[in-house]
């Protein structure tokens, strides 16, 4: 059983170094409103995951994208988070405080902007599409699918615990970790633009 998918997934979305975020955007809520919150942030992490795992390469195929072409961008992608993890900023395209407040004004905080695109932004998108087209199997699909609850769950969790899990780390603790995820998830981008790269230019596989 192959749990690189899982792992890459983890070091992307990186729910703990999201946590200072939800705390912030929470502010004032009442406990029943922040349980809410934590909810909504989970299962629309998990829609999201589960509809690039499921219908993401009948979407490239519409727009008549190869998947060679996807690796290479998705792996780009993957690797512009990476470095921005590394300057210890979560993964994901973030926005600044007035776009979040207009976005807040329209639409729940719990989807945007923490789960889209704090949480699960083009660089998640990306990665599950690669991986669902190395599916190979039903089993393989649903555990693409079922890794997007194990994503969900980590992120109800660190949301849920989220004032105890930030005064125990602290800003430097979040820090250091975001920057070792950083580390695996530049490594792991390395290998998916290699992997589409020797599939436009076969030459470079020797």
């Amino acid at each position: 059983m192959d749990f690189k998918p899982l792992i890459t997934l983890l070091a992307i979305v990186n729910p703990l170094a999201i946590v200072p975020f939800f705390i912030h955007y929470t502010q004032g809520f009442s406990r029943q409103q922040r349980q809410r919150t934590v909810m909504i942030s989970a299962f629309s992490a998990f829609a999201v995951i589960a509809t690039c795992a499921l219908v993401g390469l009948q979407i490239l195929e519409f727009f008549s994208i190869s998947l060679a072409s996807f690796q290479v961008g998705g792996g780009m992608l993957l690797l512009t988070s990476a470095l921005s993890m590394l300057n210890a900023r979560p993964a994901e395209a973030k926005v600044n405080d007035q776009d979040l407040s207009e976005t807040s004004a329209r639409t729940s905080i719990a989807v945007v902007p923490l789960t889209i695109p704090l949480l699960t932004g083009p660089a998640t998108m990306s990665t599950v599409v690669i991986y669902a087209d190395q599916a190979r199997t039903f089993f393989q699909h649903a555990m693409l699918v079922g890794y997007g609850v194990v994503i969900a769950l980590a992120t109800a969790v660190c949301f849920t615990l989220a004032e105890p899990i930030a005064r125990f780390l602290g800003q430097t603790g979040i820090n250091v970790m975001t920057r070792l995820m950083g580390l695996i998830l530049a490594a792991l981008s390395v290998e998916v633009m290699a992997a589409g790269l020797t599939k436009i230019f076969p030459a470079l596989a020797g």
